[in-house]
Formats: structure tokens, C-alpha cells, sequence
């Protein structure tokens, strides 16, 4: 019901452990060593003074590393030097056998417990949902397999097919079984904590009283009987590793906290959420009060249905950089169409393939459309879209060719292209990135476009013509765990005023920099304490300066001009994404992977550190924030006075954008894998997924599907929007959609 490998995406129990920068220090190279295997090296090091415990800045530690790579001789080495093998790291509590026993290092597992370690249980059941007679064994040897680690075996045990054996064995085991306290907990109590459960991941739980007991189902696998160990508290019969706690006031269970080992999840009643989407409606079962609610949203959607009465045509707009307009993402009165369809080409003006892999988005200026791609030599178009968290690279070494593309606006027709580079790419990519990731940026005589992980910044004219080249230096970003594990660069350049802004958390020496934009050459460079993040940084203007703010583990501002750093704030997720939105004289930073998933409303003006204090979620410089509900991939959107979030999968929050007020929650099209952000126009709002729909949703206080359009391929990219035409790009193809012009042949 609540495994680890259901309940916890790989990438999240993983991404943890260190900043691994290049090997700087004997540390450094100690641990670079561990992961390569080269026992040799660790010897020398050691005996230079390097302790085999030595922790890296979250706490893990060299046998962590061989562990996760399979490195037995360094792990035998590490055990008899004394290395702590029970050692956690920091940040989620992940000890040694743990990754052994995830990466299936059988020998590594039994010498870890021969030598002591713990984990027998996480053993057990791992060999029982692997049919390991070995690992098995070597669980049930060290002694340490208790009552409740045994019936959890048993419990899984007894859903395998041809699982018989193992029950047999397992049933022969003796354990004690110390007499556990008698805990009633009253039948209406039982009944209140019945219901469902779910949290922003998607988990759903169901709990329903039967003959008496509480039984917890996750949807989709098979039902738990739940002990009680206090009033509020249980733990799962058949899985003793699962707890579940009911909390609120008031007699009323506002939230339900699942733990399973180190992990927890908090959950909220689904009847809440419902109150919530449904913009306060009365609750089901009261007549009169539903017939007033149903009434009040009739028309709050008659209102919305009436503000998204296409705006008046203006003049056409420019979308020169990762999303438009200081990356607002918004754009009223271009006349983009609702509804399209890739396979009958229904308000398809036009399609163009564009040879390689990109997830950068396309760019507009005038007549004129900009994109950019690499395009390997080997052929290797590996790629695998969906909700997963797997940490491996893409490992093709092989030349790529790096281009930039100019289409025209009206037809597709390629203007231009441009061969930027043709050389191996610096850093491997990530199994859903590639080597062209970041969106160029234009000012309408210019087009610059960066390729990180050759660290090439290149400019252009808007005929094509080669006007300079910077060297950034490679950008190489990913798994700050283990180096191996490259992702590929992808923040944006934006240009301000007369230069053009980089931002690059790396692996080591992160910065952020300026480039002139008449001759590329540097203007300035400012060190950043930073890990790999993926953000475009964005500029609040107004007040009495502009402010460069940048995502990162520190969300910091900056003076554009001179890179100085203004202000600081903390905390913040370990991996970053999203863009700084700016909107009402505003900064939303958002962020959604751990240790915190915050939101931030920044005002202009701050000064030094702007954190919160403990309990605070607003002051001088904070507008607003909540200390959870930020997203991961997809960058947020203002529109109007509402303010816009999507999950990974969909799921998406609306809130009061000035007070942070939740307004409703949803999940887009149904839900699916979305890494593009959002843009708006006209009461609409477009939320591309991963599997090629566009679904557009209707601005306003309650959730309304308008459409669902398909172009049947891949879409990464964020699409553009100017004079009648949306732009988006798949995986393979620039699509030009919009409504057919007057004149055309239909």
C-alpha cells in the first residue's frame, strides 16, 4: 500500500546528499574516488590524512558513494577501515545499505549487515518483493528482524504470485512478541477520520470503517487495517512501518500526516479541496444552501465566460525572450484562436520540422520567428517524458551541430539558419533535457542565443548575420550527489538595457554575468554560492532601482548594472526552476522540491537578509508567503489580479495575487506530466503537457476547461503568442497556430 517505491519518486529520495563541486580539496577528490571506484587513490588519501568519514556538507559520506555505485572493494575496504555504516545524511536520512539495497548490490548488502549495519527490515522486504533467498537470509541472520518487520514481509509476501516458498519460510521464523496495550478508540472517532485524503503530489488515501476498524487504502492497492496507538495515531497491521496521524481543532480533522520510515506526507480532506474549487459552495446534502451556491456560480461563470470576449485586436506583440515580456507569460489582444487540432489541421496555418532535440521555446520579433537546436551526429534521440525522477544522463559523447533557426511568422518558411557550433558537448544531458535548452532573446537588432554546455553565448543580426561570440565556459549542471549524472544548463539569457544577462549555477564557481550586447565582451561577473539550478532570472523595475532577482537555494537580488548583490532569502528548495515572475510592482518565486516548497511575494526596495522570521509570512519586504504549495518545473503566472501555479502533474492553485488567499484548486486536462509554464490571453489561460495537448482553461474564480488541443508529439517548450498566431514547438516541429487569414484558401 504505501511502499517507498509508490509513495516517493526515486528523484526524491536521492537528491540529497552534496554540492559536489570539481575535486578542490583531498575531500573532494576522497569522494570523487569512491564514486569511481579507485581504491588505489582512497589509500593514498587516507594515509595523507583524509578521514574515511568524512562528510560532505549534507552528511554523507564516502561509503555512501561506492554503496550507490557498487564499488565492493572500496565498501570492504571503508568496513574494516571503520567507516560508520549506519551513518544518515542530512537531509533525508538515507543510510549506506539503503542505496545498496535500491541499486540491487547484493554483496554489498550482506557485508553491510554482516558488519552490523541496520536496515534488516528494508532488506526483508526488499527480498521478498524481489524473490532474493539470499538477501532473505541474510536479513533474517543478523537477528534484528523484529515483529513488525516480519509481518510486513509476510503481508507483502502474500501478494506475489508463486510467492509460497517465501511465506513458508517466513512463517517458520520466531520472533518475540512483546503484549501491546489494548487502545479503544470510539466508534464516532473512527468515523470521523473516514474519508479521502490527498496531497499536492497526487497521493489519495481512502479511510473507511469496517466491522469496527479503520482501514486506510491507498487508490489502486490493497487495503491496510489500521492499529490504533493512541486516539489519533495508528499503524498499519500488515505494514507496521506505516503511521497515520489525524490532527485539527475543533473536533474537526483538517489534516492526516502519513509517515513511512524517515519520509511523511501531510494529506488534507478531500471535502475541503472541494469547498475550495468549488469557489465556497454550499456542501452537499443542504438544499437551500446548494440551490444559493449553485446560483452564485452560475454566475461568477457568466461573468468569466464574459470576460474572456476576445480583446479588441492591438497592434502586434513582440515575444522576445523565454515566455514574452519580462517572462510574464501574457498576451491580451493578438487574437489567439481556443481551439486547434494537429491531425485534421484544424487552425494549423503551418508546420515546420526542425532537425535535433530542443526544449528551448520559441522567441517572436516582427515577421520573424527565432529557435534554436542540437543536433547530434550519433543519431541519439533518446528520450523518456512522464512523471518519473530518474537521475541518469544521456550518455551520447558524440559532435553535435548547434543551430539557430529564423522562420517566418506568416508561413514557416525557414528565413535562416546559423551554425553555431559543431564540437562535443561539454557535459552530458538529462533522459528529458537536451543540449539546447535555453531560449534565445532578442531586442528587435539582435538575437542571442547560449548553448551551456559548450559554452558558447552567440549573437546575430536579424538576417542571420554572425556579429560575436562569448565564451561563458562550459556550463556543466545536474545531481550535485554524484557528477557522473549530468543534466544539461537551460536558464536563459534576458537582456537589460544594453547588456545581456547569464545566469549559471553550475557544478562549481556558479555566477551570474553580463555581456555587452553591441560586442559580447564581459561587463561584469559576480560569484555565486549556488548549486546547479535551471531558473531564468527576471528584472522588477520601478521604485528607485531595478532589481535583477534570481531563483536559486538563496532567492537573491542584484544591481542589473553592476551584478552587486542587494538582498537575500532563505529558505528555499535545494533545486530550483522556475523563473521570478513580476507582476503588480511584485516578485512571485516559487519552488517545489525539498527541504521547502515555498512561495514568495517580494517588494522592491529590500536590503540585506530578507528572510522571515519563525511563524512570520509577511514583513517589510515579504507581500506574502506560504511555507509550502510552491511548484517544481513549470514557472507560475499572474493574470489579472490572480495568481497561478502548476505542479508536475497537473496540479494547479489559483490564488488572490495581492493577499495570497487561496482561491480554488484543479488538476488541468486530468492531470499528466507538464514541464512548459502557462501563458494566458483574452480571460484564457494554455497549459501545454508533456504528451502534446494544450489544454486552455478560463480565467476567473472557479476552474472551466474550454478545450483540449493535440498536436500528437512531445511538447517541453513554452509557446509564444503574437498578431493572430500561437507558436508552439514540439519535440520535433515549430507549429504555427491561429485562425485562417482573410484570403486564404481554406
Amino acid at each position: 500500500m504505501f511502499s517507498p517505491a509508490r509513495l516517493i519518486t526515486f528523484g526524491l529520495l536521492v537528491l540529497f546528499l552534496a554540492a559536489i563541486a570539481v575535486a578542490e580539496t583531498p575531500k573532494d577528490t576522497f569522494w570523487e574516488a569512491a564514486r569511481q571506484g579507485d581504491l588505489a587513490r582512497m589509500k593514498q588519501l587516507h594515509e595523507q590524512g583524509v578521514e574515511v568519514d568524512a562528510r560532505t556538507r549534507y552528511g554523507a559520506t564516502a561509503l555512501a558513494f561506492a554503496c550507490d555505485k557498487g564499488h565492493l572493494d572500496v565498501v570492504r575496504w571503508l568496513v574494516e577501515k571503520g567507516a560508520d555504516v549506519n551513518n544518515k545524511d542530512t537531509f533525508y536520512n538515507f543510510t549506506p545499505i539503503g542505496w545498496a539495497t535500491f541499486n540491487n548490490h547484493d554483496d554489498i548488502v550482506v557485508l553491510l549487515l554482516e558488519a552490523g549495519a541496520d536496515g534488516a527490515g528494508d532488506v526483508l522486504q526488499a527480498a521478498v518483493r524481489g524473490k532474493n533467498e539470499r538477501l532473505l537470509e541474510a536479513a533474517l541472520a543478523t537477528g534484528k528482524v523484529d515483529a513488525a518487520m516480519l509481518d510486513a514481509a509476510l503481508a507483502a509476501a502474500r501478494e506475489l504470485e508463486d510467492g509460497e516458498a517465501i511465506v513458508e519460510r517466513l512463517e517458520k521464523v520466531e520472533v518475540e512478541r512483546p503484549e501491546q496495550p489494548a487502545i479503544e478508540v470510539p466508534l464516532e472517532m473512527l468515523q470521523k477520520y473516514a474519508g479521502t485524503y490527498r496531497n499536492d503530489e497526487g497521493l489519495q488515501i481512502e479511510f473507511r470503517v469496517e466491522e469496527g476498524v479503520l482501514v486506510g487504502q491507498v487508490v489502486g492497492q490493497q487495503p491496510l487495517r489500521m492499529r490504533p496507538l493512541s486516539e489519533s495515531r495508528f499503524e498499519a497491521v500488515e505494514v507496521p512501518q506505516v503511521k497515520a496521524e489525524f490532527a485539527g481543532r475543533g473536533g474537526i480533522v483538517e489534516r492526516l500526516v502519513v509517515e513511512q520510515g524517515s519520509a511523511s506526507f501531510t494529506l488534507t480532506p478531500v471535502s475541503a479541496e472541494a469547498l475550495a474549487e468549488a469557489g465556497g459552495e454550499a456542501a452537499e446534502g443542504n438544499a437551500a444552501e446548494g440551490d444559493a451556491g449553485e446560483a452564485a456560480e452560475a454566475e461568477a461563470v457568466a461573468e468569466a465566460k464574459s470576460a474572456r470576449v476576445p480583446a479588441a485586436r492591438t497592434a502586434p506583440q513582440n515575444w522576445p525572450q523565454f515566455r514574452g515580456p519580462l517572462a510574464s507569460g501574457v498576451a491580451d489582444g493578438q487574437g489567439a484562436v481556443t481551439e486547434w487540432d494537429g491531425a485534421s489541421g484544424k487552425n494549423v496555418r503551418w508546420k515546420t520540422p526542425i532537425p535535433g532535440l530542443a526544449n528551448s521555446s520559441p522567441i517572436i520579433w516582427g515577421d520573424k520567428i527565432f529557435v534554436t537546436t542540437a543536433v547530434s551526429t550519433a543519431g541519439d534521440d533518446t528520450f523518456r517524458t512522464g512523471l518519473y525522477g530518474d537521475v541518469d544522463s544521456v550518455d551520447d559523447t558524440s559532435v553535435h551541430v548547434f543551430k539557430v533557426y529564423a522562420l517566418s511568422k506568416s508561413n514557416g518558411r525557414i528565413l535562416w539558419e546559423q551554425e553555431v557550433a559543431r564540437k562535443v558537448p561539454g557535459a552530458k544531458r538529462h533522459l528529458k533535457s537536451t543540449q539546447a535548452n535555453s531560449t534565445p532573446v532578442t531586442d528587435g537588432k539582435r538575437v542571442v542565443a547560449l548553448f551551456g554546455t559548450i559554452g558558447v553565448l552567440a549573437a546575430f543580426d536579424m538576417e542571420g548575420k554572425p556579429l560575436w561570440t562569448a565564451d561563458t565556459g562550459v556550463l556543466d549542471a545536474g545531481w550535485f550527489y554524484d557528477r557522473s549524472y549530468q543534466w544539461g544548463h537551460a536558464s536563459s539569457p534576458i537582456i537589460y538595457e544594453d547588456l545581456v544577462v547569464v545566469q549559471a549555477d553550475i557544478y562549481a564557481d556558479s555566477f551570474i554575468a553580463a555581456y555587452k550586447l553591441k560586442d559580447g565582451k564581459l561587463a561584469w561577473k559576480t560569484a555565486r554560492d549556488e548549486v546547479p539550478t535551471w531558473g531564468t532570472p527576471n528584472v522588477l523595475r520601478g521604485g528607485k532601482r531595478d532589481e535583477l532577482i534570481t531563483n536559486g537555494t538563496t532567492i537573491r537580488g542584484y544591481d542589473p548594472r553592476n551584478g552587486k548583490e542587494l538582498w537575500t532569502l532563505a529558505p528555499n528548495s535545494e533545486v530550483t526552476v522556475a523563473t521570478p515572475v513580476i507582476a503588480n510592482d511584485l516578485a512571485y518565486v516559487t519552488a517545489g522540491y525539498p527541504p521547502v516548497r515555498p512561495i514568495y511575494v517580494i517588494r522592491p526596495g529590500g536590503k540585506g537578509d530578507l528572510s522571515l522570521a519563525e511563524g512570520e509570512t509577511e514583513s517589510e519586504s515579504i507581500a506574502w508567503s506560504k511555507g509550502r504549495g510552491g511548484t517544481y518545473m513549470p514557472t507560475p503566472i499572474v493574470y489579472g489580479d490572480r495568481f497561478y501555479t502548476c505542479a508536475n502533474n497537473g496540479r494547479m492553485t489559483c490564488y488572490n495575487a495581492k493577499t495570497g488567499e487561496q482561491v480554488y484548486r484543479a488538476r488541468v486536462g486530468g492531470g499528466g506530466s507538464f514541464t512548459a509554464s502557462p501563458i494566458a490571453a483574452d480571460g484564457k489561460l494554455y497549459f501545454s503537457n508533456e504528451d502534446g495537448e494544450v489544454v486552455v482553461i478560463g480565467a476567473g474564480d472557479s476552474y472551466e476547461e474550454l478545450a483540449k488541443n493535440s498536436v500528437d508529439e512531445v511538447i517541453m517548450s513554452t509557446p509564444a503568442i503574437s498578431d493572430g498566431l500561437i507558436v508552439v514547438r514540439s519535440l520535433r516541429h515549430v507549429y504555427g497556430i491561429g485562425a485562417p487569414e482573410e484570403g486564404a484558401a481554406k
